[in-house]
């Protein structure tokens, strides 16, 4: 008779406003963090095994850790040192939201693994305790437990849903290996020197424009403080911004820090059609169409 498993399917983010303070004393950044869940997902699946063990497959799966410090291995160990058992489970991580890709690929797999391991261990933890396990996990970490669209606080971890209509389609740019995202904090903090920076908040019109369903209105709004640094890190990210505008994107920006870049479209053939262009030009390895927002972590199966 085959173990039980449980497997979790959990999607990509896009942040369509990411506004960020200066350096706090414990090294984060206050944010107005305006998350969009996406149709992008990797699926994590739980089974019972004798210690903590990872394995991974699917693009860019030799640059994902198997060891201790892979996200979902520390989800798993602090959801069983909650519970006072061991963490003695089997993660494999089928990924296909890009790695190091701006789009919280790493923070999703950790989602993924608390609700399979909770559901897997019937260890029935209430929702906001989850959501506080995620929290200390990492600041995307409760925006892939939740999905949708939410406005995050302080780190990102403070979230608050957003109202939407409708569906709005993005193409996503993927490139080439990956930026981390400490490094382009940094280097967002050396590119302000010592100009005093604005308390981040979120805009009015883009919210409007989210709850309105307008991609139009949406496209005058969008903006990511990272953006300067990831371009700097990556100055090659400018010509797929570049490529996606002149192929008729309503609006182009880097996801996250990077080096992802998403651009929104009018609909759906309008998004196929800036992919296949985006492809043809060379100046990225990959294009996805997707919409969002979609929901977020999400039980698939559960097999006795």
């Amino acid at each position: 008779m085959p173990a039980p498993s449980v497997t979790v399917r959990v999607p990509a983010k896009v942040n369509v406003q990411l506004a960020v303070g200066g350096p706090r004393p414990d090294g984060f950044h206050d944010l107005a963090n305006v998350f969009l869940a996406v149709g992008m997902y990797d699926h994590v699946t739980a089974t019972p095994a004798d210690a903590l063990t990872i394995s991974c497959a699917g693009p860019g799966a030799e640059d994902v850790p198997l060891d201790a410090g892979n996200l979902a291995a520390r989800a798993a160990a602090l959801l069983a040192a909650r519970h006072g058992r061991r963490p003695d489970v089997h993660l494999h991580i089928d990924k296909d939201i890009p790695v190091a890709g701006g789009m919280a690929g790493g923070s999703a797999d950790a989602a993924a693994a608390l609700l399979a391991c909770d559901t897997l261990w019937g260890t029935a933890t209430p929702r906001d305790e989850l959501l506080a396990l995620c929290a200390e996990l990492g600041s995307d970490v409760p925006f892939s437990m939740v999905g949708g669209a939410a406005l995050g606080r302080g780190r990102g971890e403070r979230l608050t849903p957003l109202p939407v209509s409708g569906t709005f389609h993005w193409v996503f740019a993927l490139a080439d290996g990956g930026l981390s995202t400490p490094a382009v904090y940094r280097e967002c903090d050396r590119l302000r020197g010592d100009r005093p920076v604005p308390e981040p908040e979120a805009a009015p019109a883009l919210l409007a424009a989210l709850r309105d369903g307008d991609a139009a209105r949406l496209a005058t709004a969008v903006a990511n403080d990272l953006q300067p640094a990831a371009l700097s890190l990556r100055p090659a990210l400018a010509d797929t911004l570049a490529a996606g505008a002149l192929a008729g994107a309503l609006a182009g920006l880097v996801s996250g820090s990077g080096p992802t870049c998403a651009f929104l479209t009018d609909g759906a053939e309008s998004a196929a059609a800036l992919a296949a262009a985006l492809v043809a030009g060379g100046t990225c390895r990959a294009a996805r169409a997707t919409t969002g927002p979609v929901p977020g972590a999400t039980t698939l199966e559960s097999h006795a």
